[in-house]
């Protein structure tokens, strides 16, 4: 790309939370680091966010960073951080200029020398509107064509793509296409023409029709121990362990046997140590060793005996104490928003994969 030139962007805007928009933004950037390189990334606007080098930003550019080194401050990538009482500061204290001109430098530094990129937004088209710094908003001072991620289905992604249209063409704002994710692999093929027949008579591309992929669903236990905090003892190398089911030991040690299967989570008082042998044992003896269970959440505060904690060093099974009770940490468990993380390399490369397989990204290169 030339100094003058401008490089290619693309918004990725979704009907709701936690569509997809961080999948399908994770396999554009590798198809467009392929044809427009280098490929660039912004998350305007972020809610969730950490602390990296003293420099507050959105979880998605920690993960996208870490794949994609980009020469600007890493602030710049995550120009606007939306912490608890911003929403109500800015309601007092009004500021869109501001805003305006935070993400406007931001996006110049971070697209300079880039052929491509690749703009997140942050759950539906006016997310951000109570500061005025909606997803249509951004995507308009930014000049940038949208592409809509929806769920899987028919009827409710169809209502919710044409009332997100509706706010993005009110700020003038071109919808690119559509992408629906999780749709089920059996009605992937009859859910894609019928769902494309209907927005072909709206004059709305259908980029892409991703399948359910259960690995992008399941929670690692090292995400538990982020959400939930507590200390780890016994198998920090293992935490990138996907979590299928979680079982709460509250009953007998024997009933408990035929609940543990591969990748269940055990949840359990930390003197409960029938419940954490039976565990054990069934990790050593399965095949290959520990492949049982995806780890041990030992609650109360409550650390085992060390002759049983002897015994649990000896596995590679992950094991958390945490001060909660039982059900404490197992509504945490349930309520957890499974969000893909810098090391979980399987999760990445399967959402590069499915964007790769199933989403028309030379239609999209052509309508940049």
């Amino acid at each position: 790309m030339t100094e003058t030139s401008q490089p290619k962007k693309v918004f990725i805007a979704a009907t709701q939370q936690d569509q997809g928009k961080t999948t399908l933004s994770l396999g554009l950037l590798a198809f467009l680091n392929d044809i427009l390189p280098p490929a660039g990334f912004i998350k305007p606007v972020g809610q969730r966010y950490v602390e990296i080098d003293g420099v507050r930003v959105d979880e998605d550019v920690a993960l996208v960073r870490s794949i994609y080194p980009c020469p600007c401050p890493l602030g710049d990538m995550s120009p606007v951080t939306v912490g608890q009482s911003f929403t109500r500061d800015y309601i007092r204290n009004p500021r869109p200029d501001e805003l305006a001109t935070q993400i406007l430098h931001s996006f110049a530094r971070v697209s300079e020398g880039r052929g491509s990129v690749v703009i997140e937004g942050t759950g539906h088209a006016g997310v951000g509107s109570c500061f005025d710094t909606s997803n249509a908003d951004v995507a308009r001072l930014l000049g940038a064509k949208v592409i809509l991620v929806a769920g899987g289905g028919i009827g409710k992604p169809l209502d919710e793509v044409m009332l997100n249209r509706s706010l993005f063409a009110d700020r003038g704002v071109d919808l690119l296409g559509v992408v629906l994710n999780k749709v089920l692999p059996a009605k992937l093929q009859q859910v894609g023409d019928i769902v494309r027949m209907s927005l072909e008579r709206n004059g709305i591309d259908l980029l892409g029709c991703i399948p359910y992929e259960p690995l992008l669903a399941t929670p690692s236990v090292r995400l538990v121990l982020e959400e939930i905090g507590g200390q780890v003892l016994n198998g920090e190398e293992a935490l990138n362990n996907s979590i299928q089911t979680v079982i709460v030991g509250a009953m007998a040690a024997h009933r408990a046997l035929r609940y543990i299967a591969p990748g269940c989570l055990l949840i359990t008082a930390g003197d409960r140590e029938d419940m954490i042998l039976a565990a054990v044992t069934a990790s050593a003896l399965s095949e290959p060793p520990g492949s049982t269970i995806a780890g041990i959440i030992l609650t109360g505060g409550i650390q085992p005996d060390p002759n049983v904690l002897s015994l649990i060093r000896r596995t590679q099974i992950p094991v958390v104490l945490v001060d909660s009770d039982s059900y404490t940490a197992a509504a945490a468990v349930n309520n957890l928003k499974v969000k893909i993380q810098v090391s979980d390399e399987a999760k990445i490369h399967t959402a590069q994969r499915l964007v790769r397989q199933y989403v028309n990204t030379e239609r999209i290169l052509e309508r940049l």
